[in-house]
């Protein structure tokens, strides 16, 4: 099944909150529901894939790492998602705002480092564009980050 980063972002809005584990686990019924490969593990490049991307943004919490939903994302549901909350058993979270925004800068400034520290030109042209939209989303001043960014 393809599923999309903002489809991704629009399942976990459902619940706030979700592993990896229970994100592929989500993927994989609504696969089940369309006829299609099940296999949770199928899904765990395109979840990597909206991480980097910043569509989906881990917070560590106390049983794993949570994912939520990202700055650049735009939440959208696919077919069929809107029965998830009733065939999945997920607890309810409530992750505090102010550690999933700063979760999302401390990632921000490793992956800007690392992209600078390797002249990744492509990474650092996708970063910029983060950038905003973090300062808008987490209203985080990244500032000197984009300077950094910009120069590089």
């Amino acid at each position: 099944m393809d599923i999309s980063a903002d489809e991704l972002a629009g399942i976990v809005d459902l619940f706030d909150a979700l592993s990896r584990a229970e994100l592929g686990r989500a993927c994989a019924e609504l696969a089940f529901k369309r006829g299609e490969d099940t296999n949770s593990d199928t899904y765990d490049d395109v979840i990597a894939a909206a991480v980097e991307s910043y569509h989906l943004v881990g917070v560590d919490a106390d049983e794993a790492e949570l994912l939520v939903v990202g700055p650049t994302a735009f939440p959208t549901l696919p077919d069929g998602a809107g029965d998830l909350p009733h065939i999945m058993d997920v607890p309810d979270r409530d992750l505090p705002r102010d550690r999933v925004v700063e979760a999302v800068e401390r990632q921000f400034r490793a992956d800007a480092a690392a992209a600078i520290d390797t002249g990744d030109e492509d990474r650092i042209a996708d970063l910029l564009d983060v950038s905003y939209d973090l300062d808008a989303w987490g209203a985080v001043d990244l500032g000197a980050a984009r300077d950094r960014l910009d120069s590089a």
